[in-house]
Order: C-alpha cells, then sequence, then structure tokens
C-alpha cells in the first residue's frame, strides 16, 4: 500500500483521471469561454494528452516492478517536457515580447510545415502566448500548466521509487 492506502495501480488511475479533467477543463475554456489557444498551450494539451495515455496503459496493463519503472520513467520525461514548455510559456507572460506576432493555429501549421518547424516556432512563440486572459487564484492558465506539470513529476519519481523498493508485482 502506499499514499493514504491506495495502491500504485489507483494512482495510475488518479494520474489518469487527473489528465482527463485537466483537458476537458481546457476545451470547456476554449469552446465555452471562448479562449483560443496558443501554440505553447496546444504543446502542452499533447503533453498531458500523453501522461493520461501512459497512466491509462499502465492502470491496464498492471505491471510489475520493471515495467512500473519503464512507465514511471517515460511519464516523467513527458512531465519534464510539458514542464519545459510551460516554463517557456510563463517566461513570455512574465516577459512579454517588444513586438507582438500572431501565429497561426497549430493544426493549421502542422498541415503546411515540417514538425520540427512547427516546434521550434511554438518555442519562439510571440504575441499570442504573452497574451494572459484567464487567471484563477492569480495563476494564468500557463502558470496552472507549470504546477501540474512538476506535480506530475514528482508524482512519477514517487512511483518509480516505489516501484524500485518493491520485490513483488506493485502495481496489483
Amino acid at each position: 500500500m502506499t499514499l493514504a492506502g491506495l495502491t500504485p495501480r489507483k494512482l495510475a488511475l488518479a494520474g489518469f483521471l487527473v489528465c482527463a479533467g485537466l483537458i476537458a477543463f481546457a476545451l470547456y475554456l476554449q469552446y465555452y469561454v471562448n479562449l483560443e489557444p496558443c501554440p505553447l498551450c496546444m504543446l502542452q494539451r499533447i503533453c498531458f494528452t500523453a501522461l493520461g495515455a501512459v497512466f491509462l496503459l499502465a492502470f491496464l496493463h498492471g505491471p510489475g516492478r520493471r515495467g512500473a519503472q519503464i512507465y514511471g520513467g517515460i511519464a516523467f520525461l513527458i512531465a519534464a517536457t510539458g514542464l519545459v514548455l510551460a516554463t517557456r510559456h510563463v517566461w513570455l507572460q512574465w516577459f512579454p515580447p517588444d513586438v507582438s506576432a500572431c501565429t497561426a493555429d497549430l493544426f493549421f501549421q502542422l498541415r503546411r510545415f515540417p514538425i520540427l518547424s512547427v516546434f521550434e516556432k511554438a518555442l519562439r512563440a510571440t504575441g499570442d502566448c504573452a497574451k494572459v486572459d484567464w487567471r484563477f487564484l492569480y495563476l494564468s492558465i500557463a502558470e496552472w500548466s507549470w504546477v501540474w506539470f512538476v506535480l506530475f513529476a514528482c508524482f512519477t519519481i514517487y512511483i518509480v521509487r516505489q516501484a524500485g523498493q518493491r520485490r513483488l508485482s506493485m502495481w496489483h
């Protein structure tokens, strides 16, 4: 047993549900509050979706110790990638560039340009990514994403450490 008597398998399910909730909330903000996501927002959504998929696979698979370490390692890499993207996004909001430029949405760019070029443009994003349209408890969406990626990174480290300390299957 682990945190509050929950097995790591149940924690993986909880991780999936949190990711699904974050994506659902992002879609709510986009389609009901009419906040258009910038390219960095879309890349962070991809990270939350991939993270949720890893947690769901871990829950469904219920691997042993080594498998749990692999799932946790993959989840950590995704969370770290999201953290880098969120850090860049927060930086742009705190220190907006002098020049504001509108960019096409992420899906349009992916259809028109090579994928590496799209990621490079998103990381060098200017105007749209620096704009803060919404806050909750004084934090912007980018800052909340940063907080969630930090929590997920810590969560995955915990899972990997737990897997390393157990000799038997930890996911059952």
